[in-house]
């Protein structure tokens, strides 16, 4: 790793214009033809080898006629993301995982893998090596005890009667995220219920326990808690365990109606309730275990909605956490605007027309709550979530609507950029940040409930996404001396700083993602180039480039004990986070950008794109990482645009959020 800080006035390193324009139009010919039919852009989502297990465990779960091919894809699949270690990671190369190791032999085990093949064998002993499955966590934990191997004293105790807390009681579903919110409701249902899977093969997983698996109790204390609160919450739990069997039938009910009422208003579909598949394989559990046949409706829709994750490849197939097309959408219309061109802005203006009528206007979701008068504006994630916009899929889309504003004069976009200005403005919370989905979601005591082992309990606000809201009100001429809102922000951003430079990211990987929406937000918001904390994270950032000249971060980063970054593989998109971020703070002619550049070029492949096998993005830090099969193809694309256009100016600005 290269430690040299080099001035911002040094010359314009030699990345040959022949070639960066070749590879900028190589670049663009291959994003337009992974366009869809109707003018946006969708690309595969995996994460790691846990869902696509659970999607075999559920479908065993439920006894549906086995799909022999489907299921030998997905163990090919499995198999070929088996580690080293013998176990399987939440990440390419990744360190053994023990939950995901798991879940995996178990779904293989079900499809039919003998427990003598030599890769169960290498799992097995990984396992019991470690400690065995009783060191799963709590999402297994509950997978388990519903196909028997574990007891029900082996998990937390989740009573449905939480649905009819009052707002003041100290949990409340409104006081945590929506994805535990979405995926604890019908899970309180099925704890209530303690249903069993049909499991018609009756296969088990006790080789994999060094004890009993039927005398194992609670979880330890995750690294996250603290012994205080856990030991509260533990002590909440044995009382619990004893109470909750003497609660009155009649409540219960009353709980359990509650609990489907706030699920079929969340249906959403085929997209399914948050849109995200834990949710919708817990509905579907739900269902059956309240007695609804495959056929009614909301679990059947909800079941095909599972189906739409899959991908199915001629050799191997898996299933996706959710879908990304908003995402995946406006991002690549940001990269086909920065590369220019009429063709390319023609591909934009169709992906920003798709992107209109995604707009939530009409629905106030859960974020309500806590905003009632503000009206919606927002944009989800996926193709319909309307309970559930998100602030940093709206930021980016309000921000590529008004660049093509700017390119082209079009007032066509107005309407949908004021609204989601609006929604953005109503939704800071009171520390100067923004969240992803809510507001002043800051009750940090409840990570350490039992259940909350995974740390992801909450949607506090972030460095990353309050970076991309001040992009957005910055880019729409708001700056950190005219408001307010931009000056809180600027504020929460200098205070989470870390003295290396760095700031955090919470859904990319990791502190170059941080930095990277960070400084652009700076840049857009007036503050100056020479600001301490600017010229802290430029000297980080260039201190981390690899010899190869390109950036790289794994997510180890994401330890609690982080004591600064580590040597990692470069790869394209977090090059091209490092690259725009130097840029947005005027350091187009420092040396390490045209090597960066280099780097990029020297690794596109002959098709246009970038391979990248590594996983850059964060679902839940160290639980849940995502691979973006976009991100290698757009993010490169834009960075080299980019270079060009500064190239090109006398100004060396940028002048947009991003």
């Amino acid at each position: 790793m290269s430690n040299d800080i080099h001035s911002s006035n040094s010359t314009i390193g030699a990345a040959p214009d022949a070639g960066l324009e070749a590879s900028i139009a190589s670049a663009t010919r291959a994003l337009l033809d992974h366009r869809q039919p109707d003018g946006h852009w969708v690309f595969e989502l995996e994460a790691d080898g846990t869902i696509p297990s659970e999607y075999v465990l559920l479908r065993h779960h439920l006894g549906e006629p086995v799909d022999g091919v489907l299921e030998a894809k997905i163990a090919n699949y499995l198999r070929r993301t088996q580690g080293a270690h013998g176990g399987w990671a939440l990440v390419h190369d990744g360190e053994f995982d023990m939950s995901a190791s798991v879940k995996a032999y178990f779904a293989l085990k079900m499809i039919g893998e003998g427990v003598d093949a030599p890769h169960m064998v290498r799992a097995r002993e990984a396992i019991r090596a470690r400690g065995g499955a009783v060191n799963s966590n709590v999402f297994t934990r509950f997978t388990l005890a519903m196909f028997g191997v574990l007891t029900w004293k082996a998990v937390p105790v989740l009573p449905v009667e939480i649905m009819l807390l009052p707002m003041w009681s100290p949990f409340h579903l409104n006081k945590i995220s929506y994805w535990a919110r979405t995926t604890m409701v019908p899970l309180m249902v099925l704890a209530a219920l303690k249903p069993r899977a049909r499991n018609r093969k009756g296969v088990g997983i006790d080789e994999l326990f060094l004890q009993d698996p039927r005398s194992i109790g609670m979880t330890a204390k995750a690294p996250h808690q603290s012994w205080s609160w856990f030991v509260l919450f533990r002590a909440l739990d044995g009382v619990l365990r004893v109470v909750e069997p003497l609660f009155p039938n009649r409540l219960r009910q009353r709980a359990i109606d509650a609990a489907l009422a706030f699920t079929e208003e969340r249906l959403n579909g085929e997209d399914g309730m948050g849109a995200i598949y834990p949710p919708m394989a817990n509905i579907v559990m739900m269902y059956d275990a309240l007695g609804k046949g495959p056929d009614f409706p909301p679990r059947a829709v909800t079941r095909r909605g599972l189906d739409k994750l899959l991908v199915v490849g001629d050799e191997e197939a898996y299933c996706q956490p959710c879908v990304s097309p908003v995402w995946d959408t406006t991002l690549t219309c940001h990269a086909m605007l920065e590369a220019g061109g009429e063709a390319n802005l023609t591909a934009a203006k169709q992906g920003l027309d798709w992107l209109v009528p995604k707009q939530v206007l009409d629905v106030k979701g859960d974020w309500a709550v806590k905003r009632p008068e503000v009206r919606p504006g927002g944009w989800a994630f996926q193709y319909n979530n309307a309970h559930y916009p998100d602030l940093d899929d709206t930021a980016v889309v309000v921000m590529s609507m008004d660049r093509m504003k700017r390119e082209t004069g079009t007032l066509a976009y107005d309407a949908a950029i004021a609204r989601g200005r609006e929604w953005i403005e109503g939704m800071q919370s009171r520390d100067g940040g923004w969240a992803a989905f809510d507001v002043d979601n800051l009750e940090y005591y409840l990570n350490n409930i039992p259940f909350s082992d995974h740390g992801a309990l909450l949607d506090p606000p972030t460095e990353d996404v309050t970076g991309r809201c001040i992009s957005m009100l910055a880019q729409l001429g708001e700056t950190a001396a005219s408001n307010k809102q931009v000056a809180a922000a600027v504020e929460y951003l200098r205070r989470t700083q870390l003295a290396e430079g760095s700031w955090y990211g919470r859904w990319g990987m990791n502190y170059i993602y941080g930095t990277w929406s960070v400084l652009c937000a700076l840049n857009a918001a007036g503050v100056s180039h020479q600001d301490p904390m600017v010229r802290k994270a430029i000297d980080w950032l260039v201190s981390i480039q690899n010899e190869d000249g390109g950036w790289g971060e794994d997510a180890t980063t994401y330890r609690l004990d982080y004591r600064g970054l580590q040597p990692a593989p470069s790869t394209a998109s977090q090059t091209a986070w490092a690259l725009l971020g130097l840029m947005a703070v005027g350091e187009a002619e420092n040396p390490v950008i045209a090597r960066g550049v280099e780097y990029l070029i020297a690794t596109q492949s002959e098709k246009g794109l970038w391979d990248e096998q590594r996983y850059t993005a964060t679902g839940f830090p160290r639980v849940f990482y995502l691979r973006y099969h976009g991100y290698p193809k757009f993010f490169p694309l834009w960075a080299l645009a980019r270079y060009r256009n500064l190239r090109n100016t006398n100004s060396r600005v940028v002048g947009v959020g991003m």
